[in-house]
Order: structure tokens, then C-alpha cells, then sequence
């Protein structure tokens, strides 16, 4: 399957993003100071495993989502645009990997 440069690019974007906010979330799940996350012996509360459950449930398909942005941006670099590959002759040249290609006149 091949992604467009925009949909590559937003599957990366949201990657990056879901990194950021889960991070600071899972922060500041441990440092609050509301009684919800840990009881008044410190204890960690039944909110606390929920949320942090949700945090890394979230982040890692974050991550899966960002892996596979990132791998289209990866594959969108190497590419030339068809009329690219022409030289000035009007010839088709080939490029590094193209060696399956055939190529008929």
C-alpha cells in the first residue's frame, strides 16, 4: 500500500503528538495531588490504573501510528516524479534499484 505525502505526513505528526501528550498525562498522574490517583496513604487508587492503563494503551498505538508515518515519509523521499527520469534526450534513464524494471522502446 502506498500513503500520499499529507497522509504520511499527518500519521507522523500524530505520532509526535501522542508521544508529547501521553508523557506529560502519565506526569501528571503521578504527581497529583487531588486524592484521585493515590489515597491518603499513597496508595495508588483503581482512577490511577485506569488512566495509566489508557496512557500506554494510547501511546504505544501512537507510536504504531507514527512508525507507519514515518515509514511513508521514508518511502515518499526516495521517489523522483515520472518525467524526473528522463534525461534530456528524451531517453528513460534508470535509477539505483530499478533493476527489475524493464523497459521496452
Amino acid at each position: 500500500m502506498k500513503l500520499s505525502r499529507p497522509v504520511s505526513w499527518f500519521l507522523l505528526a500524530f505520532g509526535v503528538w501522542s508521544w508529547f501528550i501521553w508523557i506529560t498525562f502519565v506526569k501528571n498522574l503521578w504527581q497529583d495531588g487531588s486524592g484521585l490517583a493515590f489515597d491518603d496513604a499513597g496508595d495508588p487508587t483503581g482512577y490511577f490504573w485506569v488512566h495509566l492503563l489508557l496512557a500506554i494503551a494510547s501511546f504505544l498505538l501512537g507510536t504504531g501510528v507514527g512508525a507507519v508515518g514515518f515509514r511513508g515519509v521514508r518511502a515518499l523521499r526516495g521517489e523522483l516524479p515520472d518525467d524526473s527520469r528522463q534525461d534530456s534526450g528524451g531517453e528513460t534513464r534508470n535509477e539505483p534499484g530499478d533493476e527489475h524494471v524493464v523497459q521496452r522502446q
